[in-house]
């Protein structure tokens, strides 16, 4: 198990919630899991997952890489706010895993009463001792791929959704059940070696387009020696070009050798900058449309094309997708199918149905238990 802080782990301190508990604490409150395997613990970190880095992500990846070595499955706690940005990113650095890597995590504190704690761990654990190779966040029941989770509540034990892509598969009555497409996708990695890459790039900025946004923002990241820049467009990837134009300013920054992605303000569906004026004229200047990855994703991927390589053409099909057909095709859905899938992954808000013995942690390191 490998802890890297987060609310799982956090006990009162003086100016508030803090990371405290050690990974051992938690898992002394889930003696379940005695039951369903081995468990190696390695305390990683212990930090508030708003402090979490992208070299922080690096750490995690590399730990990861390691227990794959001898251990059939690898559970990593979290915290909820930046988990979905750490999914991306062990998604991406984790090249064909050959175990699951789980993340997981709890909106309360390890031993709230009525909290989620130890019931997500005990799901991450099931998760990691029977789903196929792959990253996942599990939360709440749902098994998530790594790079298509995004959290949508800050307090609710639903806190996490699968965008544009279909659920992994769910945890109910105390089993896992997984989609095949997840079983797909270790099958077309089953023959490919597996590595971990930890390049990246981290002067990455992220301007979300609001109505009155000033063009000179965008203008000083250039002279702020960033490389890359996430625009969260409108819809469909509107980008503005009346009374405050911002394609001057966005043809400065291709100019200078930056890579400027768009990506969609909105959930679901993705961004296609193809459909209308305001995306076409920007899609002609060099701005790349991410398709359906999210916010998080994007900026994820971004650091890391930036990271891997300085071709222009690399990082564009990187970002695009173009680069892992296999894992495109599985992954890519539209909304009708979305919705079908949402239905038999349904919200659970009843906190009787928790587990009462929470508890939190960051991450394990799994060995199942062979039955005799």
């Amino acid at each position: 198990m490998i802890t890297t802080g987060g609310t799982i782990a956090s006990q009162e301190g003086e100016d508030g919630l803090e990371p405290k508990t050690t990974g051992q604490q938690m898992l002394d409150l889930i003696p379940e899991l005695q039951d369903l395997c081995e468990i190696d613990c390695v305390d990683l970190l212990n930090l508030d997952s708003t402090n979490m880095q992208p070299e922080e992500w690096a750490v995690m990846a590399k730990a990861a890489f390691e227990g794959m070595k001898n251990h059939d499955g690898i559970v990593i706690t979290h915290g909820t706010d930046t988990c979905a940005y750490s999914a991306a990113a062990l998604d991406t650095m984790l090249i064909h895993p050959k175990v699951p890597v789980v993340l997981t995590g709890s909106q309360l504190p390890a031993g709230e009463e009525d909290g989620d704690a130890a019931h997500n761990i005990y799901d991450a654990f099931l998760t990691a001792c029977g789903a196929p190779a792959g990253v996942y966040l599990t939360f709440d029941g749902r098994e998530i791929h790594g790079l298509w989770a995004t959290k949508i509540r800050t307090m609710g034990f639903d806190a996490f959704v699968s965008v544009n892509c279909p659920y992994a598969g769910k945890i109910a009555d105390g089993k896992l059940m997984m989609q095949e497409t997840a079983k797909e996708k270790t099958v077309a990695a089953a023959t490919v070696e597996s590595a971990v890459d930890v390049r990246l790039d981290s002067k990455v900025a992220v301007f979300k387009l609001i109505p009155g946004f000033d063009p000179v923002l965008l203008e000083t990241v250039v002279d702020l020696g960033y490389h890359g820049v996430v625009l969260e467009a409108y819809g469909c990837g509107g980008i503005t070009n009346y009374r405050r134009n911002l394609l001057p300013a966005i043809e400065k920054m291709i100019h200078k050798g930056m890579v400027v992605a768009a990506t969609t303000q909105s959930i679901f569906d993705g961004c296609d900058l193809s459909q209308y004026e305001v995306g076409v004229r920007a899609l002609k200047l060099g701005v790349i449309p991410a398709g359906d990855l999210t916010t998080e994703a994007l900026v994820v991927r971004t650091m890391i094309a930036l990271g891997r390589w300085t071709d222009k053409k690399n990082i564009e099909a990187f970002l695009r997708g173009d680069m892992s057909p296999v894992d495109r095709s599985i992954y890519r859905i539209k909304v009708c199918i979305h919705s079908r899938v949402a239905e038999n992954f349904p919200v659970h808000t009843d906190r009787q149905t928790r587990n009462s013995a929470a508890m939190d942690w960051s991450g394990h390191l799994v060995k199942r238990v062979h039955p005799e």
